[in-house]
């Protein structure tokens, strides 16, 4: 038989993909609407119904009635399939091309998850159904924060939050109750993180109300513990952390940074962002932390979906467990219900109980790998992570800073500083050019602590294969930057769109998020330069 794979490489080396992008600039939809298109025509209602029913809006309020129809793209079915299909083979993404992204765990997310959530016992579920007709969907929802109890060894657990963000939101709001009934509310007004953390824990914590008090990394790339101890204080409401740090790295003197924080009256929440190296090896509870989020669009395999929805998991010790957001999901025999009655609570952190069919996802993914499969989720995460470091650190340009010489976690904060000061070429033209053979790459959260960052995180869905060919993409794009740095800096070369204008997103005139504002801000600003 012919040898296949052999072809696949020239001296010992992945060929690089002959890659292109689709050529196409896919209009907005409402760009393609046609006045009078209709992708479905539902039947009238019967005369004899509607008789009976009368008129279905003769109940609301006038004032709430709109005065004008509903501005939506008006398109007939077939245009409607070819946009987003169009749109979809201009997209990289984990089901296309090998995408290392950073601290965002692009796993491969098993396609019999989708078939689960799209049957009708799942998928045609209403959230205002009586408790009694959806026990099933209940006991899913029981039974996946038990799991989460004993990967964190945390008491209780909420599904509502909706996004990792809303999570660490959702603690910090915890953290706060805490305080408040103890009536320290007034004196502890700080929250301690740290450079490497991700930005959100800042950001919900700032939201929240507190003063965040930012710590830099020692040279190994965490905070030294004696940093810690100097920024904590009788103001210090709690700790907000991530371990692995976007790093990769983990603070291996993490108890002692979560036991300061408790000598002071504070609180310790962890965001397990970056959990997916570590899972069932450490947890939260060994670690000291009273709080705990996991991002199930990250480390337990739900789709990105370009954003969302995503699903967040809050968990906590059971000190904590009166003021988790209501309602919360309980068990008396083989009956479920939702307990609402909870004087203590934040309160409701998302509509209904968030995005369930997203923890049905994670659910079927955690049933289905066992306590040892998860372990083995971590292990051959770190594999090919540590796999691909000690491949891409052979490139000229190219460090790990901190930590040198040591393994990392899940993924790899690189900086081509070097590269850039020999050639120019910076870390977005690299990845740009990295585009060109259909593979993804990514820099950092700002601001540019590493600088020129480049962060990778393989995960465990990536065969030796795929990360062979990934650096060989990286060795050639390398060698471009000093034989060729024009090749580089004026990438992508294979895509539909060629370099994005970023001037316009710098000037809050110009920003357009929905269609109504493109065409109140961009067309008539050039309605006034046509005039």
């Amino acid at each position: 038989m012919e040898d296949i794979t052999a072809k696949r490489y020239v001296a010992g080396k992945p060929l690089l993909r002959d890659f292109h992008q689709a050529r196409w600039s896919e209009p907005l939809i409402f760009e393609l609407s046609t006045t009078g298109a209709r992708a479905l025509l539902p039947p009238e209602p019967d005369p004899e119904i509607r008789e009976d029913i009368g008129d279905p809006l003769s109940e609301i309020p006038p004032e709430l009635r709109r005065q004008t129809p509903l501005d939506l793209p008006e398109l007939a079915q077939p245009q409607v399939v070819r946009h987003y299909l169009r749109l979809s083979q201009e997209n990289l993404g984990a089901d296309f091309n090998v995408d290392i992204y950073g601290t965002c765990t692009m796993k491969y997310s098993p396609k019999f998850n989708d078939q689960v959530v799209r049957a009708p016992a799942i998928s045609e579920l209403h959230p205002l159904q009586p408790e009694e007709t959806v026990q099933g969907m209940l006991a899913i929802l029981y039974g996946f924060e038990q799991v989460l109890k004993a990967i964190s060894g945390l008491d209780r657990f909420s599904l509502q939050p909706r996004s990792g963000s809303a999570g660490i939101y959702t603690n910090m709001a915890m953290l706060r109750a805490y305080h408040e009934s103890r009536g320290e509310q007034a004196q502890r007004r700080e929250v301690i993180t740290t450079n490497f953390s991700h930005p959100s824990d800042a950001a919900c914590a700032h939201l929240v109300g507190f003063d965040i008090v930012t710590i830099p990394p020692g040279p190994d790339g965490y905070p030294e513990l004696s940093s810690l101890t100097k920024a904590v204080s009788g103001r210090t409401a709690g700790l907000m952390i991530t371990n692995p740090e976007d790093t990769g790295i983990f603070n291996p003197r993490i108890a002692e940074f979560t036991r300061a924080v408790h000598g002071a009256g504070g609180l310790c929440s962890y965001d397990q962002a970056n959990a997916n190296g570590v899972l069932g090896i450490a947890r939260a509870r060994e670690a000291g932390f009273d709080l705990c989020q996991f991002n199930l669009h990250k480390t337990f395999a739900v789709p990105h979906a370009c954003g969302g929805p995503g699903a967040g998991a809050v968990g906590v010790t059971s000190e904590l467990a009166k003021f988790l957001p209501s309602p919360t999901i309980e068990r008396t025999g083989c009956k479920y219900f939702l307990d609402w009655d909870r004087p203590h609570s934040i309160g409701k952190v998302s509509y209904f109980y968030g995005s369930a069919s997203n923890v049905v996802r994670s659910y079927a993914w955690a049933m289905s790998l066992g306590a040892d499969g998860l372990r083995e989720v971590a292990e051959i995460a770190v594999l090919n992570n540590n796999y691909l470091m000690q491949k891409l650190l052979k490139l000229r340009g190219l460090s790990a800073p901190y930590a040198a010489g040591r393994h990392r976690i899940e993924q790899v904060r690189y900086s081509w500083e070097e590269l850039a000061r020999d050639t120019g070429v910076t870390t977005q033209d690299l990845g740009l050019r990295a585009a060109d053979f259909g593979v993804h790459y990514w820099t950092s959260h700002h601001p540019f602590v590493v600088p020129n960052p480049c962060t990778l995180e393989p995960s465990e869905s990536y065969s030796q294969r795929e990360l062979d060919e990934y650096a060989s993409i990286m060795e050639h794009v390398v060698n471009e930057a000093y034989t060729n740095p024009d090749m580089v800096k004026t990438a992508p070369h294979s895509s539909s769109i060629h370099r994005v204008n970023v001037e316009s997103l710098r000037n809050p005139s110009r920003r357009a998020m929905t269609w109504r504002a493109y065409r109140r801000k961009v067309k008539n600003a050039e309605q006034k330069a046509a005039d």
